[in-house]
């Protein structure tokens, strides 16, 4: 199974910089959430191991987080030498994902996640600004987002 420091880095190698694209922290853990989400629904089993939180800021992936948020609300630039291997059906969820999600903005990808079930389920009780490490469910993700596929 990939980590999801390898998702991560796959996005940050689909970004198209000579064309002026750039990726923050933020935007990079949406898709990175999403990707997961996603391959829950098409593959019926996760990405990557490790959980994701429901911060203020929406989902998160504390492996994720840690590497790159010496980057803040700044671009990360493309890795070095980056070669996983993904298997097939894994490289068509982040296909998906990134033809999905890649040319929206990090602030409208909050807005979308904190719209939906899985972060709201994972955040009920707490304050809007309230700290929070509840996880987001593996089950709540599924059932929330196999219905779009089926509409």
């Amino acid at each position: 199974m990939k980590s999801a420091i390898d998702v991560a880095r796959y996005f940050l190698c689909r970004v198209d910089r000579e064309a002026g694209d750039t990726i923050s922290p933020l935007k990079l853990q949406k898709l990175v959430y999403y990707a997961q989400a996603w391959s829950l629904v098409f593959r019926s089993q996760p990405l990557f191991d490790g959980d994701i939180e429901a911060w203020v800021s929406g989902p998160v992936v504390r492996d994720v987080w840690n590497e790159y948020k010496a980057y803040k609300y700044k671009d990360i630039p493309a890795p070095d030498n980056f070669e996983k291997e993904f298997e097939e059906d894994e490289l068509e969820v982040l296909e998906e994902v990134w033809n999905a999600y890649g040319e929206l903005s990090a602030k409208h990808l909050v807005e979308l996640t904190h719209s939906e079930m899985p972060w709201l389920n994972a955040r009920k009780g707490l304050e809007p600004a309230e700290k929070s490490t509840k996880i987001i469910s593996h089950e709540d993700m599924k059932s929330y987002y196999a219905p779009f596929v089926e509409a």
